[in-house]
C-alpha cells in the first residue's frame, strides 16, 4: 500500500484505482475513496511527544500554525481529532483558501490567523521538499526538513536550513540558542 501511494503524492482517485485493482475489489473507486475520506479524520493520531513539543513552543512564546494542502473538511477534522487544534494558534487549509502549497500565500494566511506576519521571519517545518521547504523559503521563512530518517534530499534543490528525523528534532532546532 505504501508503494502504491507514492509516499502520499499520488492523487487519491489514482491511488484507489490501484487499490481496487490490486485487491480485486468490486466497489467503484468513488465509493472506496468516499469511505476512506469519511473515516480518515478519526484515524489520524498525533504522538504525545509532538503535542508536548508544540505546547513547549507556545510556552516559549512562539506562535504555531498549520499549513496544509487538502480538502477543508478532511484536514480540519484531522486537526481537531488529533489534538492539534488546542495546541496551535491558527491554520490555513488549501481547500478552504483556494491556494495550495508551495504558494507563499497559504503561509501568509496561516501567519495572519496566528496573529503575526511573515515579515518578522519564522520557521517552516515539513517533510515535502517542494511544498514545505521551497514554499516556506519563498515565503521568507527559515526551513527545517523532516526527512523521517528515510528520505534523501532531491538533487537540484537548494538544501534546507536544517534536516531532522522528526518534529521533536525540529523543535530543538527552533528553540536552540542562536
Amino acid at each position: 500500500m505504501v508503494r502504491l501511494d507514492g509516499d502520499g503524492s499520488l492523487p487519491m482517485d489514482v491511488f484507489f484505482q490501484r487499490v481496487r485493482e490490486r485487491f480485486s475489489l468490486p466497489e467503484p473507486v468513488e465509493e472506496l475513496w468516499g469511505e476512506y475520506r469519511a473515516a480518515l479524520p478519526r484515524l489520524v493520531v498525533c504522538r504525545e511527544p509532538v503535542l508536548r513539543a508544540l505546547e513547549g513552543l507556545r510556552e516559549a512564546g512562539w506562535r504555531v500554525g498549520v499549513v496544509t494542502n487538502g480538502m477543508a473538511d478532511n484536514q480540519l477534522g484531522k486537526i481537531r481529532h488529533s489534538g492539534l487544534a488546542e495546541r496551535v494558534d491558527g491554520w490555513a487549509i488549501s481547500g478552504a483558501e483556494g491556494v495550495r502549497k508551495p504558494d507563499s500565500r497559504l503561509f501568509e494566511i496561516a501567519a495572519e490567523r496566528c496573529g503575526v506576519g511573515l515579515d518578522g521571519g519564522g520557521w517552516v517545518v515539513g517533510d515535502d521538499p517542494v511544498k514545505d521547504v521551497e514554499g516556506g523559503r519563498a515565503a521568507g521563512l527559515r526551513t527545517v526538513w523532516v526527512d523521517r530518517g528515510v528520505q534523501a534530499w532531491p538533487s537540484g534543490l537548494a538544501a534546507p536550513g536544517h534536516v531532522v528525523a522528526d518534529v521533536e528534532g525540529a523543535v530543538g532546532v527552533i528553540t536552540a540558542p542562536a
